[in-house]
């Protein structure tokens, strides 16, 4: 739940631009995926997975292409 406050947090800037907050979204998702290793359980992987599709449905709300492209080739 702390990871998707900060991801509403971001959203919410006023003076950052649209890029700026796809850019800072997108830093959260590689930093998830980076931090997995191959001692993750399943769990642990399926909630880098969910997170990662509420970020791309949060840059959907800024730039519809790219979310929809985001979250059409997530796996």
């Amino acid at each position: 739940m702390e990871q998707q406050d900060t991801i509403l947090k971001i959203l919410g800037y006023k003076t950052w631009s649209d890029k700026r907050k796809i850019d800072a979204l997108l830093e959260l998702d590689v930093n998830m995926y980076t931090n997995l290793g191959s001692d993750s359980t399943k769990k642990e992987r399926a909630n880098v997975a969910k997170e990662s599709r509420f970020i791309y449905r949060a840059i959907k709300s800024i730039d519809e292409k790219l979310g929809k492209d985001l979250l059409r080739t997530q796996c």
